[in-house]
């Protein structure tokens, strides 16, 4: 199997007469990747998600596979293999308790106890939630709810997580840490990610790949770096590029000799750069020379 997922020429049609298509090019990821899409609200992000999880029937759909299973007849198969979390988390939060809920996945596929436990105790502990496990979901905050949903779809340990706008909610330590989870999860166990969000500061943090959607086209495919590179392309999806990316652009225009980082790391290291070869000499090797402080008021010199 090469891809994970690849969907082709999509179209629904919803009760009442909503409709969305996807067309333009293929929505594909690949094993072990990390993929961002990024698109405003009604542009069909979420609709491709609940179809790659067999959760929407297309009015018509040119391929639609994942884990070389087709969603909808092989539902059963495919929901051991792929982990989702909902935009509104309260519509998949059925335990009495946080343990329950995180556990349902793992007891009802039939698994040991001793694996269920098991299962729990570790997603429990990689969201950092394991102080809750005997609260009532519905009486934690809306963050809380967010890592219950998180956590009971790490319980089985899936190839594929799916995320619909995972960082609502969640304080930027938060969001922090659930990045580094991710992270962690795709680097140790080669978890392809799919995760939908409208914080495009975040995707460099999280993604491989980013596909840009608008009124009913997939417009682009690319890495975070290539795609933020095409103002006129964000601006058609109604997004803007990362500040970063502004920043060192406004730069670039002043004529100072920068690029577009593809990360803080980036930008730190040609800041770095530029600073050390500011003033007397070139001191790219060692630290950079000190800024001249700010004059105090009052103070003479």
């Amino acid at each position: 199997m090469t891809d994970v997922v690849r969907v082709c020429e999509l179209h629904h049609v919803y009760p009442g007469g909503g409709e969305v298509t996807l067309s333009g090019q293929d929505f594909v990821v690949g094993p072990g990747e990390r993929v961002a899409i990024l698109g405003p609200n009604g542009s069909g992000k979420t609709t491709l998600l609940l179809h790659m999880v067999g959760l929407l029937t297309a009015t018509s759909c040119q391929h639609c596979t994942v884990l070389g299973l087709d969603p909808k007849r092989d539902f059963g198969q495919l929901i051991r293999r792929v982990g989702v979390v909902l935009q509104h988390v309260d519509e998949q939060i059925i335990g009495p308790t946080v343990w329950d809920d995180v556990a349902f996945g793992p007891k009802s596929h039939g698994l040991p106890p001793a694996e269920v436990r098991a299962r729990a105790e570790e997603a429990l502990d990689l969201v950092g939630i394991r102080h809750l496990a005997g609260r009532v979901p519905h009486y934690l905050s809306g963050g809380e709810r967010k890592k219950v949903a998180i956590a009971g779809a790490l319980a089985m340990r899936p190839e594929l997580l799916i995320l619909d706008e995972p960082f609502d909610n969640l304080d930027p330590r938060s969001r922090a840490d659930l990045i580094e989870i991710l992270n962690r999860l795709n680097r140790e166990r080669g978890m392809a990610l799919v995760v939908t969000t409208h914080d495009v500061n975040l995707v460099p943090r999280i993604a491989d790949v980013v596909y840009v959607f608008s009124r009913g086209r997939i417009l682009a495919r690319g890495t975070p770096l290539e795609v933020f590179r095409r103002p006129e392309l964000l601006s058609e999806a109604n997004l803007e590029p990362p500040a970063l990316i502004q920043l060192f652009a406004a730069l670039e225009r002043r004529g100072v000799p920068v690029s577009p980082p593809a990360s803080v790391e980036d930008a730190a290291e040609q800041i770095w750069r530029l600073l050390g070869r500011s003033g007397q000499g070139d001191h790219s090797d060692g630290p950079p020379p000190a800024l001249p402080r700010a004059r105090v008021a009052g103070q003479g010199g």
